[in-house]
């Protein structure tokens, strides 16, 4: 069994930090909210994106999946009371010039073998399409 560890610290009146290897991530845990770091909420979002681009890395090469990028857009709902992330849904790009039926199996390969994608699955509605993003320009 793995296991992960984050450390994580904030200073009243201050930005959290988030720590874990030789990473340090800033987090917005001030209650006006900060523009220059990830929210809670924001931070499981991208904790679902990595999850899926990840998986894209891992399992392309075992498929014989050809391809020069991906990117992910994921939206969650919020309800107020009690606060809880109802919704999350995500568009998956890939840009590749592999047949439709191919880039479906990439699909259902992110999502079976993600850790992130299956636990928040468990907890709460979580749907998404892959599309095909050809020429795709990083910015």
């Amino acid at each position: 069994m793995m296991d992960y560890t984050v450390r994580a610290r904030a200073q009243k009146g201050q930005a959290g930090l988030a720590e874990c290897k030789e990473a340090a991530l800033e987090m917005d845990t001030m209650p006006e909210g900060q523009h220059d770091a990830f929210n809670p909420a924001e931070l499981l979002l991208a904790s679902v994106a990595a999850c899926m681009i990840k998986n894209i890395e891992r399992v392309a090469p075992m498929l014989g999946f050809e391809f020069r990028g991906a990117e992910v857009e994921v939206r969650g709902f919020r309800q107020e009371k009690p606060p809880l992330l109802v919704r999350i849904e995500y568009v998956l790009r890939v840009d590749t010039e592999e047949p439709e039926r191919r880039l479906e199996l990439l699909h259902d390969n992110v999502k079976k073998h993600g850790t992130i994608f299956n636990t928040l699955a468990k907890a709460t509605e979580l749907t998404g399409s892959i599309r095909r993003a050809n020429s795709m320009v990083r910015s």
